[in-house]
């Protein structure tokens, strides 16, 4: 008997895995404390439909990842990619 596709579940971009393409879904809006970080995501182009793809991880989990959107690259705290839903594939 044949199993059906399992669907694609969103993430979050900094559970995203090395290397793999994803599709972003929304970002989230940050604490109050941060109102300004939802707005300078979307501005530096992380914006729904766009390519995503993390092409580094930081050593024992610390500091930045390195992530490519559109033809940038950027380095993003913890806190940042963790507002950024993407879907994988």
């Amino acid at each position: 008997m044949k199993m059906p596709p399992k669907p694609h579940v969103a993430i979050t971009l900094d559970l995203l895995p090395e290397h793999t393409q994803a599709v972003i879904q929304r970002v989230r809006p940050a604490d109050a404390d941060q109102a300004g970080l939802q707005r300078r995501l979307l501005e530096l182009g992380f914006v729904p439909g766009e390519r995503v793809q993390v092409l580094r991880r930081p050593l024992a989990g610390r500091g930045p990842l390195a992530v490519r959107v559109g033809g940038s690259t950027f380095a993003m705290r913890p806190l940042e990619s963790s507002l950024i839903e993407v879907l994988p594939g």
